[in-house]
């Protein structure tokens, strides 16, 4: 588990640590025509220097250092400023800024088994140190390669769009928000074992694969056609059927089944014809 140090002020340390090198200076000056202690001494406080300059750190905004002593871990510093620890910790950086991660456009099969190409933009920060450090061999590449393997998982999940599953509840070109909410669960779920935490994932490209591009798009242009054909003949009929049963109501003609059946054929025509129908003069009946 991440535990926060609270290390003392670098400051002191460091008018320390001058104090010493100038002395070691001073000493070493004149023990050079004096006497052999004041080198002995003069070695000795700069060595005492350099010893104490290494338990100083700085730690910039949304930085943090993981301290270590001989392979244990000590805690995490997370606190910006000029810092002074036991010299013989061993120190490691790790940033706590958000980074983006552009994930490279995949091609894989969906939940139908239809080639697509998707990418993802995931914004992700690292959220416990102890867990980035020593849990995994290197974070960002654990980052990495986790992230693809959940955006393949997602688009084998669910189908590209309801074309082919008519009752498929979500799907990844219509699902939105809930598909995004799906893809950050999956990618905190997978990466939480690294200490990362996902603020953002986003499909940043869907499309079918582009050798089914264009068999897909004839497809897609004939289903709305048939939709829209479906929707002229249901209004048509009840045009229709509207007019017959306002001739009758109102008395305005008497039709028999023949001119009934005939009437319904030329209105159906009108109606449902993509062009605009030409009129027709009959000099006879309907009989003759």
């Amino acid at each position: 588990m991440e535990k926060i140090l609270k290390p003392i002020s670098g400051y002191l340390t460091l008018v320390f640590c001058l104090i010493l090198f100038v002395t070691s200076v001073y000493l070493f000056v004149t023990g050079v025509d004096n006497s052999i202690v004041y080198v002995v001494l003069a070695i000795l406080c700069f060595i005492l220097s350099c010893f104490f300059l290494k338990g100083l750190m700085i730690i910039q905004p949304n930085h943090s250092r993981v301290l270590n002593f001989f392979g244990k871990y000590v805690g995490t510093v997370k606190d910006n400023g000029l810092f002074f620890i036991n010299p013989l910790y061993s120190s490691q950086r790790i940033s706590l800024r958000s980074e983006n991660l552009q994930g490279q456009t995949l091609k894989v099969n969906d939940k139908m088994g239809n080639p697509i190409e998707i990418a993802v933009v995931i914004v992700w920060k690292v959220g416990d140190t102890y867990k980035a450090a020593f849990d995994v061999e290197r974070y960002s590449d654990f980052v990495k390669m986790q992230s693809e393997a959940a955006v393949r998982h997602l688009a084998m999940s669910f189908p590209y769009d309801n074309l082919e599953d008519d009752h498929a509840p979500i799907t990844l070109r219509e699902g939105g928000d809930k598909i995004n909410a799906i893809l950050e669960q999956e990618l905190t779920d997978r990466l939480s074992k690294a200490g990362i935490v996902i603020q953002e994932a986003r499909i940043s490209h869907l499309a079918y694969a582009s050798e089914i591009a264009g068999a897909m798009l004839q497809r897609q242009q004939a289903t709305a056609i048939v939709a829209a054909r479906t929707k002229i003949v249901e209004g048509a009929v009840g045009m229709v059927d509207l007019a017959l049963k306002k001739l009758s109501e109102e008395n305005i003609v008497e039709l028999d089944d023949e001119r009934k059946a005939a009437m319904v054929s030329n209105l159906m025509v009108v109606l449902c014809g993509e062009k605009a129908a030409q009129p027709i003069l009959n000099a006879g009946t309907l009989y003759n």
